[in-house]
């Protein structure tokens, strides 16, 4: 994860860009992961640590009726999460991590799932990932490819716009 958040640190601060989190299932990791980087004061604005869905709604804005109709491991529920990040801290990209680290599922959702969502002020993304593990191992999986997932935007490889 060092060397992910040491690329993502440099690719924000290289494109004049900044950065907020918003997190449910890795609980602040991502955050914390880019926090540990020197240089992470240029590009981090902030981050929301939304583990119950009321914070989802609440803080983020992510809809009420989207929450009730799929639950909370979705990629729209990412999506809307990652834009409210953005929005909330006034930064140019919001990332965000949902989903089942487990030990059981969750809305209907298997042990492993876990969606990134990527906000930037061209659009918002969603991508879904399997992983195995323990909770712990799924929590960190979900850490590094959300950590990729802002690298790849910040670079602006693989994201629409």
């Amino acid at each position: 994860m060092r060397q992910t958040s040491t690329a993502v640190v440099a690719a924000a601060i290289a494109g004049k860009q900044t950065v907020a989190t918003a997190e449910s299932l890795t609980a602040g990791m991502v955050a914390a992961s880019l926090a540990n980087t020197p240089g992470a004061s240029g590009m981090l604005q902030g981050g929301v640590v939304a583990y119950q869905n009321s914070v989802k709604s609440d803080v983020l804005g992510v809809p009420k009726e989207l929450l009730a109709a799929v639950g909370s491991v979705d990629g729209g529920v990412a999506e809307a999460m990652a834009d409210g990040a953005r929005r909330a801290c006034g930064a140019s990209v919001g990332v965000s991590t949902t989903g089942v680290a487990g030990p059981d599922p969750h809305d209907g959702k298997a042990v492993g799932t876990v969606f990134i969502g990527i906000a930037t002020e061209a659009g918002t993304q969603a991508f879904e990932c399997s992983f195995t593990g323990d909770r712990q191992s799924i929590r960190e999986q979900a850490c590094e490819a959300a950590l990729a997932r802002l690298l790849a935007a910040l670079e602006g490889v693989g994201y629409r716009s």
